[in-house]
Order: C-alpha cells, then sequence, then structure tokens
C-alpha cells in the first residue's frame, strides 16, 4: 500500500533501519542524541542504541568530523550530521583533505566510509550565514560522492545507499522539505530499498522541454509544469538526485527528446550545477538537438538576505522557472 511519509520520518526510518544492520553504523554531531536531533531526525535512536551509537558532540565541526573521519579509516561506518551545511565549513579540511583525498593517497587501501549529512541552501528566514547551497561546492571534489534528495524516498533510499557506500558521501537535505509529505510505496519503505547512487529520476514525462533539478526546487519545477500544461506546454522533470557522479546520459536523452533545456537551482549561479549541466550538454552529442540556448534558473548572486520579501526575490519561484520555459521556447 502507498502511505504518506515526511522526510523527516524518511531519513529517521534509514537512519534506524542501518544502525540495526550494522553494528558498525554510527551517529554523531550536536544534538543528535538526548535532545533526539536539532530537527528531530534522529529522535528516538538515542534511547533505543545507547551512547556508543548515538553520540552528542561538543560545539566544534572540525573536532567530531576528524574524530568521524578517523573512526572510518579504522572500520566504522559514522554518520557525521552537520547542523547545517554552512558550519561544515569549519570542517571542510576535514572532508575534502582527509576523507575525499585519502583512497586516492592510499592507492586504494585505506576507504573511508562516511556519511557528512544535514541541511542545506536556504531555510526561513535565517539570513546568509545559514542559507548558503554548496552542492556547487561539494561536486567539484573528486573522491566524494555527493546526493542531493528532494521526496521522502529519495531521502530514504539515498541515505540507505550512502551509509553502505564504502566512499565519503555527502548528503544534502533541505530543512524545508523535513516535515513535507510524500507517497512513499510499499517497496520503498521496506528494509532492503536503496536508491543507486549516480542515477536521476524522470518526475514526470513531457515533449517541449527538460527541466533539470535537485532538492526543493524539483517540487516548483513539477508546479511550473502542471502550471504550463495548461497552456499546451509538456515540461519532462527530472530530478538529479545525485550531483556526483552526475548522470549527464538521463539529461542528453531528454534533451535529444524535447529539444530545450532550462536547469534549476536555488545556488548562487557562477560556477553552479545548472553550468556544468549546461558545459555537458553542450560538449555532447545532445548539443545538436538543442533548437535554442539552454536557460540556466538559480538563485540570486548576493548573499542571502534576511527580509522575507527579500529572501523570496533571491530563491527561484514558480513563476521564474515559467517564465524561463516561456523563454527557451521563445513563446
Amino acid at each position: 500500500a502507498v502511505s504518506q511519509v515526511t522526510v523527516r520520518d524518511a531519513l529517521n526510518q534509514a537512519l534506524d533501519e542501518e544502525l540495526e544492520r550494522d553494528e558498525r553504523v554510527f551517529l554523531l554531531g550536536e544534538e543528535v542524541a538526548q535532545y533526539d536531533g536539532a530537527y528531530k531526525i534522529s529522535r528516538g535512536l538515542w534511547k533505543k542504541y545507547g551512547d556508543k551509537r548515538v553520540i552528542d558532540t561538543p560545539i566544534s565541526e572540525m573536532g567530531f568530523a576528524g574524530i568521524a573521519v578517523g573512526a572510518a579509516m579504522a572500520g566504522l561506518r559514522p554518520v557525521c550530521e552537520f547542523m547545517t551545511f554552512n558550519f561544515s565549513m569549519q570542517a571542510i579540511d576535514q572532508v575534502i583533505n582527509s576523507a575525499a583525498k585519502t583512497c586516492y593517497m592510499s592507492a586504494g587501501s585505506i576507504s573511508v566510509p562516511i556519511v557528512f549529512r544535514g541541511p542545506n541552501g536556504a531555510s526561513a528566514g535565517v539570513a546568509a550565514q545559514h542559507s548558503q547551497c554548496f552542492a556547487a561546492w561539494y561536486g567539484h571534489c573528486p573522491g566524494l560522492k555527493v546526493v542531493s534528495p528532494w521526496s521522502a524516498e529519495d531521502a530514504k533510499g539515498l541515505l540507505k545507499a550512502s551509509i553502505r557506500d564504502d566512499n565519503p558521501v555527502v548528503m544534502l537535505e533541505s530543512e524545508l522539505l523535513y516535515g513535507v509529505p510524500f507517497e512513499m510505496s510499499e517497496q520503498a519503505q521496506s528494509k532492503e530499498f536503496v536508491i543507486p547512487i549516480g542515477k536521476a529520476k524522470i518526475e514526470r514525462q513531457g515533449t517541449h522541454v527538460t527541466l533539470v533539478s535537485h532538492s526543493r526546487p524539483v517540487g516548483h519545477c513539477m508546479e511550473a509544469a502542471a502550471v504550463l500544461s495548461k497552456e499546451g506546454v509538456e515540461c519532462e522533470v527530472i530530478n538529479l538526485r545525485t550531483i556526483r557522479p552526475m548522470d549527464i546520459e538521463t539529461v542528453e536523452a531528454s534533451v535529444v527528446k524535447t529539444n530545450h533545456l532550462v536547469t534549476v537551482e536555488g545556488g548562487w549561479p557562477q560556477f553552479g550545477v545548472g553550468a556544468e549541466i549546461c558545459a555537458r550538454i553542450m560538449e555532447g552529442p545532445a548539443f545538436n538537438y538543442l533548437d535554442a540556448p539552454a536557460v540556466r534558473v538559480t538563485g540570486a548572486d548576493v548573499p542571502m538576505p534576511y527580509a522575507k520579501i527579500l529572501e523570496d526575490n533571491c530563491i527561484p519561484q514558480v513563476k521564474d522557472i515559467v517564465f524561463a520555459v516561456k523563454k527557451a521556447l521563445n513563446i
């Protein structure tokens, strides 16, 4: 049976199942244990699994990320929560220099099976230091895998796959999606449900334009597609799911069919995820099928303002996507 599950509950389910399945898995971060998690993602897990498996840390990202990376090198499988990815900047040396580069530098003899997870990108009214999207930053680095879920199914399947992966994985969640319910199939609720890292999903079939997005903006693309459908424009919506390795083949196949491309993301335009997709399409076989230049829809190129009306104008809205599609289709 299909049931409604929030992204928060899907993540909690995934953590619970993986902690149960493999005793090497443990969770650490600020407030993850006694407080049940700052966003209640780890609700009930400390009571169930105890101090050894769910660990409250001091407010020192570099410290606890470093401990987690060392634990991974020594054979454990840590899940390291950042209260927001903006704070992972304190620990970026551990994420990049220690976790991402070690497998290569040790000629494959040391793997670092670790997951860095937490909310990424804009929330609501938390200003510039809590609103940045790091998909492009982490997606830039060889040695890391980077996943960016939208739905509850994405969240559960990708977190389980990330925990089981022998490489360091950065999982970029959205705080604004935690309380959002999505339909989840019976299959997606099984204990063995995983989503392969590096495979995009076509959320909606269409013939006129390809919309490519990840995380929360996928929902905006679905809304824009519904609006445009009433005007006779059928959008194909692709949910990337993974930023690195990027599933460019799914995007190419769609562009060959629709002949138009619009990318949508919450991050900044310069060197962004959309910029990478556009470059890859231009360099590949699908370029000859484009009937118009690709269009990027991104966050505004400014640090996030605090005022609500300014914040709304900095984040891509449904109307911005509709406008971009019409520009691409010249209508």
